[in-house]
């Protein structure tokens, strides 16, 4: 009842008072840990441990992925990868072109900041190719979802996967076993249906889009490719050695060192900065300076810091149902309940997200609710993290930012938004839990 009673006080605040979503989150954390009858001392130190908590597992990877992201783009790193692609696959795959570099920004980016990255690439490709714009924006979507539930080091995953306790390398390896089948579906089958969804973007964009040189030179492609990939090359790398180096090899604490998510984020900023930007290594002097590039990649930092409270505020809320009791009573409700654990974890995520709107808080949410579920019966936490972060993707409808930005950056109806993005967003949910399932019969 403290559960019931507590998503319903955060769904009023935020849906009616419209008060902002770490603000209701911190009430609702105070009103669960006082309903459950947490002494007030016991009550703030769970909060404190809960934003700490989620905050010294998610800020270094959230900042430097961040700077990153706006390094790429700025560089025009992003636009040579799109490109080289394009020309690559041919006009006919475009959608394939535009997968795979949604997929490279989606690793390190929120979903919203990759979005606002990639739009004006799907102008200019549609523009370049005369393909419709819609399944063209399905297929650059995709990815940012996929990458957003299922692959460290995206800050949403990761999150999800420190609150749970789960290994980071792990969970992007699993992760890719089950994301990339999905992936498939969702970019490049799903478009296919889609050719009658009418897009009448504003013209304001479609302006924009036609920009694309800054006079600037352009890093290459394998360069900047590399660059983008380094976080997960790090990362697998690390996950690898773990089954070919012996545990007490000091070269392992080494790999594992390499590959921890903030580590291998650092890695990829110093080698963008070394690589992409003039610096006294290279006597550049058509690019843009380190010093330009970390002023452009400090205005994305500030600008991301209210994703950061929020997904701190999840945790502080975790962090509560945990130390209140209210998880472990939830687990015992759902230990009679003849379902995998993993799917109990997936449809409460998808309750939230379907109720909440943000998959970010669904997904912190479920992780506090789900913990225990999870110790109880051995669940893998990695498994956990991936059936997590599908459910929080279900069903994006009117009270998901994501759902208005697809609709008046690509000037759809309501009717063919709900047909184009809420339909991939439940795909990649639904074929999410089903390759987790199937992982799990496997593993």
């Amino acid at each position: 009842m403290i559960l019931l009673l507590s998503i319903s006080l955060l769904l009023l605040l935020i849906l009616t008072v419209r008060l902002s979503a770490f603000v209701s989150l911190i009430i609702t954390a105070l009103f669960a840990g006082l309903a459950a009858g947490m002494p007030p001392g016991e009550l703030i130190r769970s909060v404190q441990t809960g934003l700490g908590n989620t905050l010294g597992g998610l800020a270094l990877v959230l900042a430097l992925g961040i700077i990153l992201g706006s390094m790429l783009s700025e560089t025009g790193a992003i636009r040579v990868i799109s490109s080289r692609l394009l020309s690559l696959l041919g006009r006919n795959n475009a959608g394939t072109a535009l997968m795979l570099t949604g997929f490279v920004v989606g690793l390190a980016l929120f979903y919203n900041a990759g979005f606002v990255v990639l739009a004006p690439l799907v102008f200019s490709v549609a523009a370049q190719t005369g393909l419709p714009l819609a399944p063209l924006a399905i297929s650059m979507a995709a990815p940012l979802s996929v990458t957003h539930g299922f692959l460290p080091p995206h800050p949403g995953a990761t999150a999800v996967a420190n609150a749970l306790g789960a290994d980071p390398g792990k969970t992007l390896l699993w992760g890719l076993a089950a994301g990339i089948p999905v992936l498939a579906v969702t970019a490049l089958i799903m478009p296919r249906l889609m050719r009658t969804v009418k897009a009448n973007p504003p013209a304001s964009f479609t302006q924009a889009a036609e920009i694309t040189d800054n006079g600037l030179a352009v890093p290459g492609f394998t360069k900047s490719l590399l660059i983008a990939l380094m976080p997960v090359i790090l990362m697998g790398v690390s996950s690898a050695a773990a089954f070919l180096i012996d545990a007490g090899d000091p070269l392992l604490e080494w790999i594992r060192f390499a590959g921890d998510p903030g580590n291998s984020l650092l890695a990829a900023v110093l080698c963008a900065l070394l690589f992409l930007g003039s610096n006294r290594f290279q006597n550049s002097t058509d690019r843009l300076s380190t010093s330009q590039l970390f002023e452009k990649s400090g205005v994305a930092l500030g600008a991301a810091s209210t994703l950061l409270l929020v997904t701190a505020a999840g945790g502080a809320f975790k962090q509560v149902l945990t130390d209140s009791g209210v998880g472990n009573t939830v687990a015992e409700l759902f230990s009679g309940v003849n379902a995998p654990p993993l799917l109990l974890g997936w449809a409460i995520a998808t309750t939230l997200r379907i109720a909440i709107g943000s998959a970010t808080i669904a997904g912190m949410t479920a992780a506090g609710i789900a913990l225990p579920v999870m110790q109880s019966t051995g669940a893998s936490p990695e498994l956990m993290t991936l059936a997590i972060g599908a459910g929080s993707l279900m069903c994006s409808h009117l009270n998901d930012t994501g759902f208005w930005m697809f609709r008046e950056w690509f000037g759809l109806s309501l009717k063919d938004t709900f047909r184009s993005w809420t339909l991939m967003e439940t795909l990649v949910g639904t074929l999410g839990i089903i390759a987790v399932l199937i992982l799990d019969t496997l593993i």
